[in-house]
This record gives C-alpha cells, structure tokens and sequence, in this order.
C-alpha cells in the first residue's frame, strides 16, 4: 500500500524539484558561492556621515569592489574605500583627486592640480577652502570627499597609502 505524500505533487516539485539530491548541492553551491563574492570579492558597506554627500547618502548601503585594483591602480575620480586604520573594520568612502607625485591645493574653494584647475562636476556644494600645496608621495593617492560645504578641519583628507585603499564603490 502507497502512502500518500502530506504534500501535493506541485509544491513538493517547486520547493525541492524533481531531483531534491542535485536541488541540494545547487543550494549548497550558491549559498558558498554568495559566502565568498559578498565576503572577498563585493563587500557591502554602509555610509556614516556627510562627507560624500550629495552623492554618497548616509546611511546609504554600497559595495565595494575588492579586486578591482588587482590589475591597475586607483585613478582620478575614483571613489574607494579605505581602511582607517591596519586591523580596523572602519572604513572611509573617499574620492581619489591626487595620484602620486602630484601637488594638491585648494584655492578660493577651487581644487589645483600641479597647478592647474580641475574641473570637478561631482561637487555641488560651495566650496571655501584654501589649503597651502601638498605633495602627494610616490606610494600615496591624496582623497577627499564630495561635500566640500563642509569646513575643511572637518574632513578627513590627505595623502592615503596604496595599501590602505581597500576597493572600488561600484553601487
């Protein structure tokens, strides 16, 4: 005599398949697949703070990409992350601006770049800040954030070490 499944037919097709064994090990697959993307390669972070503000919200969830500077180096404009400290899970959401070797100054709220200006579309706040030129080291990318309405004794800016920038915001 045939028991009867407590199941319909239907659901139990849609819940394991038709072959639960081979429905098991692709869960198992994804489920260490997503572990290894989210853990070492697409790192979710959240934003605390308005220093990228307007275009990074605080509270705002992003993900870093981890590898994206396996291959080049960080370039102008690119916003990354950075670890704040050796050992440290805080990390800092910054713009790239200075690449090594270059001189950084800010005047009349303008950004200077070996002495020219540089046009940056990303900032939509007024900007007054005046800082003396600044070399940026050969092993540094020289970040700041977007939100220049903020005074500058507020930002956390300057000369960051290649090793310290962790990734690329890629959302």
């Amino acid at each position: 005599m045939q028991r009867s499944s407590p199941w319909p037919a239907w659901l139990k097709i849609a819940v394991v398949g038709r072959n639960p064994r081979r429905t098991l090990i692709r869960a198992a697959v994804f489920a260490i697949s997503a572990y290894v993307v989210f853990r070492f390669v697409l790192v979710p972070v959240r934003v605390e703070g308005q220093s990228m503000w307007p275009n990074y919200r605080d509270r705002g969830l992003n993900l870093i990409n981890c590898w994206a500077y396996l291959w080049r180096e960080p370039q102008r404009f690119d916003v990354v992350a950075i670890r704040l400290q050796a050992g440290s899970h805080v990390m800092l959401l910054k713009r790239v601006v200075g690449l090594p070797g270059e001189t950084v100054e800010f005047r009349d709220g303008h950004l200077y770049i070996d002495g020219r200006r540089l046009n940056e579309p990303y900032v939509r706040t007024r900007c007054r800040w005046n800082e003396p030129p600044e070399v940026v080291r050969a092993d540094e990318y020289y970040l700041v954030g977007d939100n220049r309405e903020m005074p500058a004794h507020d930002h956390t800016r300057g000369g960051a070490e290649r090793r310290r920038i962790i990734g690329k915001i890629v959302l």
